[in-house]
């Protein structure tokens, strides 16, 4: 007798747990009163400068709260600090996802650290808006959750060797890259483009993100007699690269990706030296004192709701990735889910934020492109030496 009574309580135990949680299960992501949004960024650690990326996103979704939300549902958003470690992207990302349920990523700083949750999330049919990264990896082949606004690295570095050799009428190149998907697709492309023209790089040299002593680097440069050296590295170790150059008595023409774009950080962490030594960068976005109606609304805004921010490349950059889920997410209406907001994510057609504009498909969800190349002014101001070029002999699969 007691063992059926115990056999009938273990069976209503058990129904109990398997119920409760999907009785109690809310849709994924949102509920009817907030969409939860996430994004990981290195705030603190080597790249640094690039969390204000996220921080950038954070604005975009405060106005939207402020003008009603999405179809009156407020934004609930996310940062995650993983110190540009893909082993504490990872961490961050299956919390969010796990513990927060987030509806969707937007941005996300770093090739590695990326390509590190970039699977998981596209198993759990996440939606992920934006890598900040033009790595090949994240739109070749296809990923139907992930959708990239970057440029790809190729392009960038092959437009950026073509102008060190067409208009500066540089022969001795040398090529600086971090040991990653980000380096080595701009050190492959950059190799790529110099065979073309019949030249080589003169030096190529390998930095690990955590890397602080970069003098034996810059040596092997100098020794090489590098003109000009094309950069595909982090915030910090640019300055340091750049410092140590000038320590050795040694001034080379610096081009460096897009990512490095944020001319009034670059200046500051140099001391001046990024302006002086009038750095080159590609670009792929408006200015940011463009009076564009969009532009000036963004930064009145940042004025008011985020006042001990510094309106920027980077800060901006967080708006730029943000901008086409919003869209998609206005578009679906009240019938909000993953499935309709990706069908509207693979229609967008000229889309035009303040970033590049964008044309995805369900067969393409590669970045534009075409960059522009600026030059970094000597108050830090933007300076354009070639208006929006497309990459001609891309490598990459169409």
């Amino acid at each position: 007798m007691k063992k059926k009574i115990f056999c009938g309580m273990a069976a209503v135990i058990l129904a109990f747990l398997i119920v409760i949680p999907l009785s109690y299960a809310a849709p994924k992501g949102f509920d009817d009163k907030e969409i939860r949004i996430g994004q990981w960024g290195p705030q603190t650690g080597p790249a640094a400068p690039w969390g204000s990326v996220a921080r950038g996103s954070k604005l975009l979704f405060d106005i939207v709260n402020e003008e009603g939300g999405i179809n009156g549902r407020q934004i609930k958003y996310f940062i995650r600090d993983d110190q540009y470690n893909p082993s504490q992207t990872k961490l961050a990302v299956k919390e969010l996802v796990e513990r927060k349920g987030v509806f969707a990523f937007v941005g996300g700083v770093g090739s590695s650290c990326g390509l590190a949750v970039k699977d998981y999330l596209s198993k759990n049919k996440v939606i992920w808006v934006g890598p900040c990264s033009g790595a090949e990896d994240f739109f070749e082949p296809v990923d139907p959750y992930v959708w990239v606004l970057w440029p790809p690295y190729e392009d960038d570095s092959s437009i950026l060797t073509k102008y060190a050799v067409e208009k500066m009428n540089f022969k001795k190149i040398g090529f600086f890259y971090q040991n990653d998907s980000y380096g080595k697709d701009g050190l492959d492309a950059a190799k790529y483009r110099l065979e073309t023209m019949g030249l080589k790089l003169v030096e190529e040299v390998p930095v690990e993100p955590t890397e602080k002593d970069l003098s034996s680097q810059m040596a092997k440069f100098q020794a090489a007699g590098a003109e000009a050296i094309i950069a595909f590295i982090s915030p910090v170790q640019a300055a340091i690269a750049l410092k140590t150059c000038i320590t050795l008595g040694y001034h080379p023409q610096w081009l460096h990706s897009y990512n490095l774009s944020d001319y009034l950080l670059m200046n500051m962490i140099t001391g001046g030296l990024w302006a002086k030594e009038g750095v080159i960068t590609s670009g792929f976005t408006e200015t940011p004192y463009s009076d564009s109606p969009l532009m000036v609304k963004y930064r009145e805004a940042a004025k008011r709701l985020a006042p001990e921010e510094r309106w920027a490349i980077f800060y901006m950059a967080g708006i730029v990735v943000g901008e086409p889920l919003v869209w998609a997410m206005k578009e679906v209406g009240q019938n909000l889910s993953t499935e309709a907001v990706k069908q509207k994510l693979d229609s967008i057609s000229n889309f035009k934020g303040i970033g590049p504009p964008l044309n995805w498909t369900a067969e393409n969800h590669r970045g534009p492109s075409a960059v522009v190349v600026w030059k970094c002014g000597p108050n830090a101001e933007t300076i354009l030496l070639q208006d929006w070029a497309v990459n001609e002999i891309p490598r990459y699969k169409k």
